[in-house]
């Protein structure tokens, strides 16, 4: 999937349901260059809205009911929350990886994305990854 489409950057989609972190995290990517979006997939009956974003990467965040209202600073409903996450079900079934930010700071959140960039060939806009020939053993 990794890989330049039609001489554009790769680009990174963003989804999950209300409060798992996606606006941060869009946010502290771009800010390193990322081309970044957020897919607002857990608002929609459409289940495939994601791509029409054309992502290189589907990063997928989850967080549970207790920590989304705690986000929130009041109760969340449960069956609004049920809602999103089955809204999201296929979306998720395809991403590249889901990460659950239930338990995690934004900064750990970012450090565990970059991760998984890197590790499928994808990097911030101009950068291109560093690459060293094999020397061989020259003895």
């Amino acid at each position: 999937m990794p890989g330049a489409l039609n001489g554009l950057p790769d680009r990174v989609v963003v989804i999950g349901p209300c409060a798992a972190g996606k606006s941060t995290l869009v946010d502290s990517l771009r800010g390193l260059g990322y081309d970044a979006v957020v897919s607002g997939q857990e608002h929609s009956d459409i289940p495939t809205l994601w791509r029409r974003a054309r992502p290189s990467v589907l990063i997928a965040l989850s967080v549970d009911l207790r920590e989304t209202s705690r986000r929130r600073s009041r109760p969340w409903p449960e069956a609004l929350h049920d809602r999103q996450r089955e809204r999201l079900r296929a979306a998720f079934a395809e991403a590249t990886a889901v990460i659950d930010t239930s338990a995690m700071t934004p900064m750990s959140v970012l450090a565990a994305t970059t991760r998984i960039l890197r590790e499928k060939g994808v990097f911030p806009v101009g950068i291109a990854p560093l690459h060293v020939e094999p020397t061989g053993d020259r003895a």
